[in-house]
């Protein structure tokens, strides 16, 4: 379900807090104002407003957004990125949908091979509000607080403090009660220990929040989930719309590094950046950031609708930047296997000597065969970048009659491919051509390749291709399993 790449600015309003600054504003010529989207899930809910027959629905969607951010192109933090989107919409039980939300993010990581090197902050935003109220937080400034106790995660307790109570007027001695609380964290533990608060279970939103949280550790345990989770206290997310539980995804670099980064932060805030829009992809202050967040907004459809609300709850992952940390940790892991620029499975190539004519007709014959069998099939050097593509094939052709063989070679290592079918005009004339391996150490026996028949090219083709992934399954899952594994001196 796609919507579009710009709203009218009056339906962003009033949804992001103090990330509102970050939006992009249109004016088009009609002199209507519109803004650029900052997610995919406002515009969700207004579609939802839209099609009131619509009252349960279960979507994803990847689409680009765009944040007038200061880049740090590295950190996958961009002015216009990747998202992906699931929400679960209705009415439904307490809890079940952001159970199962979880669990999807569980397996989401775990395909990525993030096991172990992943955490989901979990907390409930009545909790945090009912937090505030117990401390004596005034009304009028419970989202703006809630702003400053996010930032937790990048900025130590003295700097939020002093923003808290200098540059939002808080009494010293709120702020402090307000710190007894977020600095809490851990797993059902916590939650216990809130149960036995009794100034916080007098407060209805906190309550109500606990009673949530009660139910979602349940159903978690249920689905496997609870060993990934952090419930933490100190998780806000800014955003205005969240009325329940609110959740991100965190993996080493999420934070920018303790000591230094912070440092330099807290001069950055006083110099302001000479330039904006420099990339600072280099700057220790700036981390990778949450690699998915959400939580649920229950009254978000309400605000365009005016009528019923749809209770919604969902969760966004940031594509690129779970694609920079996962290049990162393959750049790192020198067991795992590299990362191909294509999706080439075989390069089809030809060489012969003196009046050499280059097989052209014989190498586009054999690709067709190959192509037909599913195989991906690049045929040509791939140098000047012509591009053609077929079906089952992403190939980069350039037109060259009599390419030289050294130069073919060199075109598919440069792309990664595996596998080299070689074309000679004696063996042509026998029906035969040479598969090759690409990449073989130098005394394995089929370093030069092997011989074969022409028929059988598409079953020998995919019984070595089918191998090929084999190990490269087997290399990766022995790569995940080592990870975060230590050796110490007995």
């Amino acid at each position: 379900m796609a919507s579009p790449v710009f709203e009218l600015k009056e339906i962003l309003s009033g949804k992001y807090g103090e990330d509102s600054k970050l939006i992009y504003d249109l004016s088009d010529q009609g002199g209507e104002l519109c803004s650029l989207r900052y997610d995919l899930t406002v515009p969700f809910a207004r579609w939802l407003a839209m099609n009131a027959s619509v009252q349960h629905i279960k979507r994803y969607y990847i689409a680009k957004v765009y944040r007038r951010d200061q880049p740090a192109m590295t950190k996958g933090r961009m002015r216009e990125f990747y998202q992906c989107d699931f929400d679960i919409a209705g009415s439904y039980d307490p809890m079940l949908p952001d159970a199962e939300i979880l669990r999807i993010t569980s397996e989401v990581f775990a395909g990525l091979g993030w096991e172990g090197r992943y955490t989901i902050k979990i907390n409930h935003r009545k909790i945090l509000d009912g937090v505030f109220e117990v401390c004596g937080v005034p009304q009028d400034k419970i989202r703006t607080i809630s702003s400053a106790v996010d930032k937790l995660d990048k900025s130590p307790w003295e700097d939020v403090r002093r923003e808290m109570t200098e540059e939002k007027h808080l009494e010293p001695e709120v702020a402090d009660k307000i710190w007894e609380y977020v600095q809490q964290k851990g797993g059902q533990d916590v939650l216990k220990s809130l149960q036995s608060d009794s100034t916080l279970m007098a407060n209805a939103s906190a309550k109500k929040g606990l009673e949530d949280m009660e139910l979602l550790f349940g159903y978690l345990e249920a689905f496997d989930v609870l060993d990934r989770i952090s419930f933490d206290l100190s998780l806000a997310r800014g955003l205005d719309y969240y009325t329940g539980v609110i959740y991100e995804v965190v993996t080493e670099g999420s934070a920018p590094s303790t000591d230094e980064g912070q440092k330099v932060q807290r001069v950055a805030k006083k110099e302001k950046a000479k330039d904006f829009d420099e990339d600072r992809s280099n700057d220790p202050s700036v981390g990778v950031g949450s690699v998915a967040a959400g939580g649920r907004y229950d009254e978000l459809v309400g605000m365009f609708s005016g009528k019923t609300q749809i209770p919604c709850v969902g969760i966004s992952f940031g594509v690129d930047r779970i694609f920079s940390i996962t290049k990162a940790r393959m750049e790192a892991d020198k067991g795992a296997v590299s990362v191909r620029s294509n999706e080439v499975d075989v390069y089809v190539m030809a060489f012969g000597g003196k009046g050499f004519t280059g097989l052209l007709k014989e190498r586009m014959e054999v690709s067709r065969v190959l192509w037909d069998a599913g195989i991906k099939v690049s045929s040509f050097s791939l140098s000047c970048g012509t591009v053609l593509t077929l079906v089952l094939c992403q190939a980069e052709f350039a037109y060259k009659l009599k390419p030289k063989l050294p130069a073919q070679f060199k075109a598919a290592e440069a792309g990664g491919v595996p596998f080299a079918v070689i074309l000679g005009e004696d063996e042509q004339a026998q029906g035969k051509v040479k598969i090759k391996e690409l990449g073989l150490p130098e005394g394995h026996p089929e370093k030069d390749g092997v011989m074969l028949d022409l028929k059988n090219l598409v079953p020998e083709v995919q019984s070595r291709m089918r191998k090929k992934r084999e190990e490269e399954d087997g290399v990766n899952s022995i790569s995940a399993s080592t990870n975060g594994l230590s050796i110490t001196d007995s």
